[in-house]
């Protein structure tokens, strides 16, 4: 059996998740081509190769005409001040409709972003078609998520296993002030998900990558055996003063 093992017991984030996907594949340029042929408006993805305490591993970069979205908290917003920067429920849902993917991916995506709002709307006490996106964030989370889901599909895993997510503790600022670890939304998605504080403080898992990973794995547990046929570390942003990164395992269950 087809076995994808995803460690995320130093945290996770969308774009740690994709790029360790994406180093288990042998194609990466064309992969690399083909997430910036998926239809986002303009997001451009590129993935670097980069060393971080010693471990060589990928970053993987998704800018939204020109800019990068700063690590840190990621939200959503109350419906009290929309301008023309921010994106509704419905608007997302058009914008994954026009993606150049397969409709099953499309589904994935569609019910990755949905974890993520539908917390958001617990959070705040509101519908979910009244939480709305920053549009930077917007983007960068649909990058995110469509890239992860279009690269799961393509290595095509009969099981997808996980270790428990490490989220990190203490409190981080948002635009809605200070806020706990994990951040309100995230600790909704990760309800019924084993999941631990860890040593490090600061924000270790994003809602974005701990929506991903409710949605895709099967088990939660250490390494099952298995033959590991490829191994590849997706490095995060934040420095946390030792190694912050996804590594993703690709390989038959003994």
């Amino acid at each position: 059996m087809k076995t994808l093992f995803l460690d995320v017991s130093t945290g996770v984030a969308g774009d740690m998740l994709s790029a360790a996907l994406l180093e288990l594949f042998d194609n990466r340029e064309e992969i690399v081509a083909c997430l910036n042929d998926i239809g986002i408006p303009g997001v451009v993805f590129r993935a670097d190769t980069v060393k971080s305490y010693e471990i060589v591993g990928t970053h993987m970069t998704v800018t939204w005409q020109g800019v990068e979205e700063a690590p840190g908290c990621q939200h959503l917003h109350h419906d009290h001040a929309h301008h023309h920067d921010h994106r509704h429920l419905f608007d997302i849902q058009q914008i994954v409709d026009k993606l150049n993917l397969p409709f099953r991916v499309k589904t994935h995506v569609r019910e990755v972003y949905y974890l993520i709002a539908e917390a958001e709307a617990k959070v705040h006490g509101e519908p979910m078609e009244h939480i709305h996106f920053h549009e930077l964030g917007t983007m960068d989370a649909v990058a995110d998520i469509s890239a992860a889901c279009l690269m799961i599909d393509l290595l095509q895993p009969d099981c997808i296993v996980a270790t428990p997510i490490c989220t990190g503790f203490g409190s981080i600022e948002c635009a809605h002030g200070i806020l706990p670890v994990p951040a309100p939304a995230t600790a909704v998605i990760l309800e019924g998900v084993p999941s631990f504080a860890g040593e490090i403080e600061g924000e270790l898992s994003t809602p974005t990558g701990t929506a991903l990973i409710r949605h895709f794995a099967q088990d939660y547990s250490q390494q099952p055996p298995m033959v590991v046929d490829r191994r590849g570390y997706g490095i995060g942003k934040k420095d946390f003063g030792r190694l912050s990164a996804v590594r993703a395992s690709i390989g038959q269950s003994v």
